[in-house]
């Protein structure tokens, strides 16, 4: 396993060399001036002329991507223009509330997406099977931002059930009840296309494990049929499972520029957008590079739980 590991994470050097160069060429390719965004439109050549020799931004594409590399590997993500304050300080708190909605709705949609699955497997063709692959149809064809806003006029105001938006309310202290009322709403939405996406791979693992050998062995010794599901099925079909949970936790983290706009959730993709349209080339590079990294090593963490279930994987 050391070895293993040891290998994986020396990949994962060069993919995240990539992610940088990536992040740094689609932010200086997007049309505009970010010495312009920052002046105002009234500003004189010679002002946007001093603020590009400040910024970097005169010299060529390569020497702009080595320098903010170097700083990068030093942890200086540099300094925010529009809230002028250093990046690493803005893009560490935003992720923090991120890990938060993207957290919650994770395992929301893992516990859903697996016991949908399950059921769907056992009962293959019948009622429960029919009813879940429906669900699934309709929760993945769901656009997140129409689910959100749909709960929002459901539950938040017809039914005034749930706060509308935010992390905490405006009064009060931030406490923990209250934390948990503002997240149910942008965590299920941020949930349903995940959670239909682990309930389908489920449901094909758990009918390809139910059809082997070892467990019409089990059935004919006997063994109590939910315990043939749990402690067999469920753990032979986990290892095919795991890779697409880690897979989906990058699209939640993705997922969550729109929920949390939509919510006006105080996360990293809430300030993405923010950034954007301030054209805070900084802010987005920083915020774009956490993201990534973070989807990598959700993907990492995810191989490493599947080869502890199946260590002949990657041997």
């Amino acid at each position: 396993m050391g070895a293993y590991l040891f290998g994986r994470l020396a990949g994962l050097v060069p993919v995240l060399i990539g992610l940088s160069l990536i992040v740094f060429l689609i932010m200086a390719l997007i049309p505009g001036d970010p010495a312009l965004a920052i002046l105002g439109p009234y500003a004189t050549p010679d002002s946007v002329a001093r603020v590009r020799a400040d910024l970097g931004l005169d010299r060529s594409l390569p020497v702009q991507y080595a320098a903010w590399l170097g700083h990068v590997l030093t942890g200086d993500l540099g300094r925010s223009h529009s809230l002028n304050r250093p990046v690493l300080d803005e893009v560490g708190e935003r992720f923090a509330a991120t890990l938060v909605l993207a957290g919650a709705a994770l395992v929301l949609a893992a516990l859903i997406g697996l016991l949908v699955g399950i059921v769907a497997a056992v009962r293959q063709g019948g009622l429960a099977d029919r009813l879940a692959t429906l669900a699934v149809l309709i929760g993945i064809s769901m656009p997140s931002f129409w689910l959100g806003l749909l709960l929002i006029l459901l539950v938040s105001v017809e039914w005034r059930l749930l706060p509308v938006s935010g992390m905490y309310a405006i009064y009060g202290g931030e406490t923990l009840p209250d934390l948990l009322r503002h997240l149910i709403l942008p965590a299920v939405t941020l949930a349903v296309v995940a959670a239909g996406v682990i309930a389908r791979l489920t449901r094909s693992a758990m009918l390809e494990v139910l059809r082997q050998d070892f467990v019409r062995t089990a059935r004919a010794k006997g063994v109590p049929e939910r315990r043939i599901i749990v402690a067999h099925a469920l753990k032979a079909a986990l290892v095919t499972v795991i890779p697409v949970i880690g897979i989906q936790a990058g699209f939640v983290l993705g997922g969550a520029v729109y929920v949390e706009t939509v919510f006006q959730w105080p996360g990293i993709g809430r300030m993405l957008v923010n950034a954007i349209a301030t054209r805070d080339v900084l802010l987005v590079q920083g915020g774009v590079l956490v993201v990534a990294t973070a989807y990598v090593l959700f993907n990492l963490a995810a191989d490493l739980f599947q080869r502890l279930l199946d260590p002949r994987i990657g041997a």
